[in-house]
Formats: structure tokens, sequence, C-alpha cells
């Protein structure tokens, strides 16, 4: 519409991080270069095999997919009751002072550490806002989102997971601690990534896909991290930009520039499709189809929007 030199989609970026071992807390295998780089990212992408392949070893002989996550999730497990170990210790003595911010950290981090004990990340616990602020600075493990991504067969597409033992497992899996399945071929996706685009079409169509794995995995992990964009027209750019569901207007101006969170005024919004059926921005306006909005304004997912403000 607005014909920019440059167009900056939203982005996800994404951590390729080798598996992790039994006994990783100890050390074994990446042990704590991997524990290290998990800590940094928003959510984990855990991609397990559900398929039988005698030409692709694993590495306990059978796949099995659960016990592959199990495997994972207790040394997440053990790193977290660790983390928590050392916070408590170092809250001890301060504890005894009777700050009150200090005993209510101290519950907290005991009822999770009971809970983690049980072998339940801290994500299944259904925490309030007030506790995973507490447990934020920890940066817990088992408290990121995880998304499991079930790699099947070729011959496996379309079928449902009755008809994928290792899939069925998998979904229950994640259904008892409140994770999320994404099922894909992995061989399929390799096999579209060669193609071009009429090609790939083709082919997809011939197996029924209607969108790829990997636009499925970005979509999949926008909504696990409950990430939408707005979208901002100052030529010669027209730009993405990447908010938390629930952000109010003047943060999600802020993440364009600090003073525009600062001196924030109000914002005219319109949403994408509204937006293009008028044709223009201006357009839009003189049929009062742009809404002003203030500070309390929540940002939808595709809103336009142009900020005032003033410092």
């Amino acid at each position: 519409m607005v014909k920019p030199e440059k167009v900056i989609p939203a982005t996800i970026e994404f951590v390729d991080i080798a598996g992790l071992v039994k006994g990783a807390h100890k050390g074994e295998g990446l042990g704590n270069k991997f524990l290290s780089h998990i800590r940094e990212v928003d959510a984990i992408l855990h991609t397990v095999r559900c398929f039988s392949d005698k030409s692709v070893s694993h590495i306990s002989g059978t796949p099995d997919p659960v016990s592959d996550i199990e495997v994972v999730g207790l040394e997440l497990i053990f790193a977290d009751i660790e983390t928590i170990d050392n916070r408590l210790e170092k809250n001890h003595k301060q504890a005894k002072s009777g700050d009150k911010i200090i005993l209510y950290e101290v519950e907290i981090l005991k009822k999770v550490k009971a809970r983690l004990e049980e072998g339940e990340p801290a994500r299944s616990m259904g925490l309030t806002e007030q506790e995973k602020e507490v447990l934020n600075t920890l940066f817990l493990l088992t408290l990121k989102p995880v998304l499991y991504t079930a790699n099947i067969s070729e011959e496996d597409i379309g079928k449902s997971e009755q008809d994928n033992e290792r899939l069925k497992k998998v979904q229950e899996f994640a259904e008892s601690t409140n994770s999320q399945v994404m099922v894909v071929s992995a061989k399929i996706e390799e096999e579209l990534s060669r193609l071009d685009q009429d090609e790939r079409e083709l082919f997809m169509k011939e197996l029924g896909i209607h969108k790829s794995g990997i636009e499925r995995l970005i979509t999949s992990s926008y909504r696990l991290m409950d990430l939408i964009s707005f979208l901002t027209i100052k030529l010669p750019e027209v730009r993405a930009w990447t908010v938390t569901r629930g952000t109010k207007a003047p943060k999600a101006a802020g993440k364009i520039h600090t003073d525009f969170e600062k001196g924030f005024i109000c914002a005219e919004v319109i949403d994408f499709n509204t937006l293009m059926e008028s044709g223009s921005f201006n357009s839009a306006k003189e049929k009062g189809l742009v809404r002003h909005e203030g500070k309390e304004y929540i940002i939808k997912d595709g809103d336009v929007v142009l900020f005032r403000f003033n410092v």
C-alpha cells in the first residue's frame, strides 16, 4: 500500500543447542555449557523422535520419546533444585532478621523445591503472577514454557495421534506438564527446503500439507510465549513490533523509543484488515475508521498504530 523501501518483519531467534544426556547437571556431556545456554532463552523447543528407522540410531537403542523427554526434564529439575538451594542458603541469615520480603521468598522457594523433588517442573504448579515475579531472578529452567516437536515419519503424515503410539504418549505427557506439542516430519521439511516455490507448493498439495513445518513452528512459538505484533508505517520503512499480549499502548510505544512512552499522548489505531479495505491511512481517517486510544488501550495483534508523543 505505501511501497516502503524496507519491510522489517517480526522475528524469533532459534538457538540450536545440542541434546542433553543423563548426568548433565553434574557436568556429563556438554553439561554446564548446555545449562548456561538454555538458561538464557525465553522458551524451550524440544524435538523428540516418534518414528522407527533402523538406519537412524538412537542413544538408547529403541526410540522412546517420553523417556527422552524425562531424561532432559530430570536434568533441568536437578539444576533448578541446585539453584534454589543456593538462594535459600544465601537467604538464611537475612530470614533470621524477620525481613518479610525475604521470608515470603523463602516460602515460595521451599514450595517450588518440594514440587521439583516430586519430579514435577515448576511450570506445572499454576503459580500466581506474584510468585512468578519472585522466581524471575532465578531464571529457573523448568519454569520456561515448552513446545515439544514430535518428529514423525513421512508415512505417518495425515494420520491421527491414535495411529502413532509414540505421538499419543507425547501428547498425554505434554498435557500433564502444562506444555504444548507440534507434529512435524523433519525428513519432509528437509525435502521441501531443497525445492523452489512452485515445486514446494505442488509437493505440499500432494501430501495434503497447508503450511510448512517451519511456518507452523514460528506461529506455535509466538503463541507459546504469548506474543503479538503491531505495525508502524514511517517511510521509508514498514515494521512489525513484538510485544506480550495484554501490553498497553504506552508500553508498546516504548518498544520503539523510550521517549514515546515517557511523552505518550495518544495512539491512532486501525486494524490491518480494515486499513487494507480502506486503501490508505488517510482514506481510513476520512471515513472515521482510525480510533484515538489513550493510556489504558491494550494493543491487539495486527493493529496499525501511529503514536503521538511530546517530550
